[in-house]
């Protein structure tokens, strides 16, 4: 390991390089930042859709623009050195999708949401009813299964049914759009909270890098941070309770597969979540990608295949099974997020990927679209 941020492995990320004007392709080798930004290679999209992504970032010629601990350490410093590299999210032209609802204690707080109505006051004790009606343990049920259409059926039944159980049980996953090509940020940025949300949370999980032929070529750490009282109140609600200024987090770096690093890799993966908040309080988590109810493959062929191109490749989260219940205003009144809360999402083979929540009336505004890249690249002659 390089640092507790960095894992060994071959890393590719961007970030805004001093006295250029527009983001650099940049690795990681024996602690160094190194810029590889090459003319037709000046992208993350070009490089994944190479069909040699690890070995190009292995061989490719590069410039060291800084120590990276250095780089991860002023990232979260207030008083930042404008000297150093800034990191970016390390994807640019992929859609940024995401699949819901993939574990089972994601998809019970899915369901306490819509019964709460958005009312964080009301959780408590839905959960113990909804378990009690329940009354199995849904990690056993393999979802579009006759099994799984049996429990359905019982808790149709039983007049619980909800569109969270469809897309947790139910033969089809749940694909949505997180927000816009080259919106997401990256480590050590401020991740955005609407205002009008009173109870919120991060999603700590693991984004698979996916071409334009639907090969998934590596993975990254991801917050899909969402709104639990926006969702809650209406599933039509969800673009806004989850694509909204700063709110999707995706880094340090992606980690491309090579022969040391596969997706059985992640399929094993332990996610820790850490929120360290200004008044003292700590939230500490785990998800264990072991107990996903959907394969990584699985999530993939439901988004990308004949139904639907991609011809800038995506990067897709998995889903979480970390939904923090734990009470930080009172009994009985569960999480929500604080304005400077540092959220930490980390396992070994990824990094660590830190961000500081604000709302995102408050988080630098995304200016800089592909527009803008496709041009500056053009400018520089790297196209």
């Amino acid at each position: 390991m390089n640092s507790n941020h960095i894992p060994d492995g071959i890393l590719i990320g961007r970030a805004w390089v001093p006295d250029f004007d527009h983001p650099r392709i940049v690795t990681v080798r024996d602690g160094q930042l190194v810029d590889i930004t090459a003319r037709g290679l000046a992208s993350v999209r070009d490089v994944a859709e190479s069909g040699r992504a690890a070995e190009h970032v292995r061989n490719a010629p590069g410039r060291p623009v800084g120590e990276v601990d250095a780089v991860l350490a002023n990232a979260l410093d207030g008083n930042k050195r404008a000297d150093l590299p800034r990191l970016l999210a390390p994807i640019d032209l992929q859609a940024i999708k995401a699949s819901g609802v993939t574990f089972v204690v994601s998809l019970l707080e899915r369901v306490i949401e819509e019964q709460a109505r958005g009312d964080m006051s009301r959780a408590e004790a839905l959960r113990g009813e909804i378990l009690d009606l329940i009354g199995t343990d849904l990690s056993q049920l393999v979802p579009g299964s006759d099994a799984a259409m049996q429990v359905k059926a019982k808790l149709i039944e039983k007049g619980v049914w909800s569109q969270y159980l469809e897309v947790g049980i139910g033969p089809d996953a749940e694909i949505f759009t997180k927000s816009q090509p080259m919106s997401a940020v990256g480590y050590g940025a401020e991740v955005g909270l609407h205002p009008v949300s009173t109870w919120n949370n991060p999603e700590p999980e693991i984004a698979l890098l996916v071409t334009s032929k639907g090969e998934i070529v590596g993975a990254t750490l991801g917050n899909d941070v969402n709104l639990r009282d926006v969702e809650g109140r209406s599933a039509l609600l969800l673009g806004k309770a989850k694509d909204n200024n700063a709110s999707a987090s995706l880094g340090p770096f992606v980690r491309l597969f090579d022969g040391d690093f596969t997706l059985e890799t992640v399929k094993q993966a332990e996610i820790a979540l850490r929120v360290e908040g200004l008044d003292g309080f700590v939230l500490e988590g785990h998800s264990n990608m072991a107990e996903i109810s959907r394969t990584p493959e699985s999530l993939v062929s439901a988004t990308i295949g004949e139904h639907h191109q991609y011809p800038d490749g995506l990067v897709l989260y998995l889903g979480t099974m970390f939904a923090p219940v734990k009470d930080r205003d009172g009994a009985g009144k569960g999480f929500t997020h604080r304005i400077g809360d540092l959220v930490s999402i980390s396992t070994p083979s990824l990094g660590t990927l830190a961000n500081r929540v604000n709302l995102s009336t408050k988080c630098p505004p995304w200016t800089y679209g592909t527009s803008h890249f496709l041009r500056d690249l053009a400018r520089a002659n790297l196209l």
